[in-house]
């Protein structure tokens, strides 16, 4: 079907792991495909899907429930086989901000993650706990450090990669430690199985 026919769909979340897991839950609800998920330098995050009008809403629905599940904040708008230029702005080549040391849009690397391997997220709002729990959780299990993904306002998700019980093992000891310290958690949670669109706009680790 050309690009142009298609439909797009944007599903806005609060912060970076409940994006992630809304936009895992988005590829395995329906035949869409998954451009990428765009920062606006803060805490809210855009996925954006393409697909058929009642793909990119089926798609979105069930991010937006995803999200909601882990108590973040969560909006879906469906634009209607958009104009060529919106399209294209919609998907524009990501932008790296010096200033945050960091891309604006997330897109899929040709380098990526395999999908056999679970991966655990941990979003702190500071870095001082981020250091400190990827340093417990590393030694808590056999997971191995995949990166650290910033979007700004001191906002930092920690990923590792395992088998499930291993990153289930290191997301716990991570979430206990920020606690321990008084910093601030967003959010801690495992992906089993990633979907492969989602793995892809991780890097290799």
């Amino acid at each position: 079907m050309p690009e142009n026919t298609l439909s797009l769909a944007l599903l806005e979340v609060n912060n970076l792991t409940p994006a992630l897991l809304a936009a895992d839950a988005c590829a395995k609800s329906a035949g869409v495909r998954l451009l990428g998920i765009e920062s606006s330098d803060g805490a809210a995050q855009c996925i954006k899907l393409v697909g058929t009008v009642a793909e990119v809403l089926h798609a979105a629905e069930a991010g937006k429930a995803a999200a909601e599940r882990m108590k973040s904040l969560a909006a879906i708008t469906v634009l209607p086989a958009p104009l060529d230029v919106v399209h294209k702005l919609a998907n524009s080549k990501p932008v790296f901000s010096p200033l945050l040391g960091l891309y604006d849009y997330r897109i899929p690397l040709e380098n990526h993650m395999s999908t056999s391997n679970a991966i655990g997220l941990l979003e702190t709002q500071g870095l001082v706990a981020a250091l400190h729990a990827t340093d417990d959780m590393l030694k808590s299990s056999n997971v191995t450090l995949v990166g650290k993904e910033k979007i700004g306002a001191a906002y930092v998700t920690i990923v590792v990669k395992g088998d499930v019980a291993a990153v289930q093992t290191a997301i716990e000891t991570g979430k206990a430690t920020v606690e321990r310290l008084g910093g601030k958690l967003i959010l801690g949670d495992v992906i089993p199985r990633p979907h492969a669109e989602l793995a892809a706009l991780l890097p290799g680790g």
